[in-house]
Parts: structure tokens; C-alpha cells; sequence
């Protein structure tokens, strides 16, 4: 019962980081259909806080394997 509410908190969460990242980035970077710059950016930053690359993916809207690939040591140069 716990890992639910966990599960329900975290999703809770993940939509105050996006709401508050949408507002900061200004709506244009979160565009649908448009390239949004700067998102890999975000994503490491997300990570450097000890974020997940699961809800990082939900909270930026990227597929998770583009998340888990620029979150590769390779990728990150």
C-alpha cells in the first residue's frame, strides 16, 4: 500500500516540476510538434538532482529512451 502512495505522490509531483518548468521555460518550449531547445539541458539537471530518468521522461515529455540517452556518460561531453 505504501509503493502506491508513493507511486501517486510521485506523479503528483512530476506535474508541479512540469508546471513550474513550463512556466520558467515559457510555453514555447513546451510545444507540442516543435523541437524544444534547451531540453537536454533540463534533463540533466533533473538527473543532478537525483531524479529518475522514468520521471524525468514524464516531466519534460520525452520519450524515456531519448532521456536515458542523453543521460549516457558518452552523450554527455
Amino acid at each position: 500500500m505504501a509503493d502506491s502512495n508513493n507511486d501517486v505522490l510521485s506523479r503528483k509531483l512530476n506535474v508541479l516540476i512540469a508546471l513550474t518548468l513550463k512556466q520558467v521555460l515559457g510555453d514555447k518550449e513546451f510545444a507540442k510538434g516543435k523541437r524544444r531547445q534547451g531540453t537536454g539541458d533540463v534533463i540533466r539537471l533533473l538527473a543532478d538532482m537525483g531524479l529518475e530518468s522514468k520521471d524525468i521522461a514524464e516531466i519534460v515529455g520525452s520519450p524515456l529512451t531519448s532521456v536515458r540517452t542523453l543521460l549516457t556518460p558518452t552523450r554527455r561531453k
